[in-house]
């Protein structure tokens, strides 16, 4: 077993929906040349956050997978030889879409050297994080796939929050997991609350890792946005901060890189196999899970 180099793109994104593709193209290129061979690309990085408010015309900036986004970068899957999470949303048919990353590897034969794709399971409906709208709910499960850089497992950002999604595509012998980002701040809220958001954020991710034994890459944005989209103008108001500050932490929860709130970045870091193994022989938690006793998380709630 030997190290994967694994880089995130914290990113801002501008109006043009095909400017910020050629972006991230440019920045996972980048990342290529410095090593990289396990790339993870924010959460629908080829637009402005949109899901600030329901708007229908929103809808003709979705594409099919395979499609444009996944064309352009794989052509940088094949020549750099290196795995791709992109996280994009997916017109899979009329009237139905969903918020899905894309996992490109250069060993994949399919379209696009699409390896897999995984639907983003959670979907919130928050102020200014109005997804139900626009994304159905996930309907493959959740998955770990191999790679040709690493056993890996991808879950979308609300998913952040729930312990089960990350337990599961652990056990299917993910030793990596990516959570593909859109987080930030009410600028009303960020002086009385901010501080504490995002380390509640971080510190459940760190959870997850722990709990596991795994190497978890979350990786945000930058930036204040209106939602401005190509020639769709996002309503004129607070808008959001999203407060990058993302991460790579290893399976003792430890945090091996961290990028700014501010800045763009290139966060890389040698994820080594062998560490999950070391970790979860001394701190051997999934050996000493009761599963005769969990039957009841299936419940809503237990009345």
């Amino acid at each position: 077993m030997k190290s994967t180099r694994t880089a995130l793109i914290q990113m801002s994104c501008v109006a043009s929906t095909d400017a910020n593709l050629e972006k991230a193209a440019s920045l996972v290129v980048e990342a290529a040349r410095e090593g990289a061979k396990l790339i993870c690309l924010p959460e629908l990085f080829r637009a402005q956050y949109f899901c600030q408010r329901e708007d229908h015309a929103l809808f003709s900036i979705a594409e099919s997978i395979p499609g444009p986004s996944t064309e352009r970068l794989s052509a940088i899957v094949r020549e750099h030889q290196v795995t791709v999470v992109a996280s994009l949303f997916e017109r899979r048919a009329p009237g139905l879409y969903h918020n899905t990353a894309a996992i490109l590897d250069p060993a994949s034969t399919a379209e696009h050297n699409i390896q897999g794709i995984y639907r983003k399971m959670h979907i919130p409906d928050d102020p200014l994080y109005y997804e139900k709208f626009y994304f159905t709910p996930g309907d493959l499960g959740f998955k770990a796939m191999k790679t040709s850089a690493a056993h890996i497992g991808t879950l979308v950002c609300w998913d952040q929050w729930y312990p089960e999604g990350a337990r599961i595509t652990a056990l299917q012998g993910a030793n990596i997991l990516f959570y593909p980002t859109a987080i930030g701040w009410h600028p009303s809220e960020k002086e009385e609350f901010g501080t504490a958001q995002y380390e509640a954020w971080q510190t459940i991710q760190r959870a997850h890792a722990i709990a596991n034994g795994v190497f978890v890459c979350s990786v945000n944005r930058v930036g204040h946005e209106q939602g401005d989209v190509n020639d769709i103008k996002g309503p004129e108001g607070a808008g959001l901060e999203f407060w990058g500050g993302s991460f790579i932490a290893d399976p003792f929860g430890r945090i091996l890189k961290q990028a700014a709130h501010d800045e763009e970045d290139i966060l890389i870091a040698d994820l080594d196999p062998q560490l999950v193994e070391v970790t979860r022989q001394h701190w051997p938690f999934l050996r000493d899970r009761r599963i005769d006793a969990y039957g009841n998380i299936t419940s809503r709630f237990i009345d």
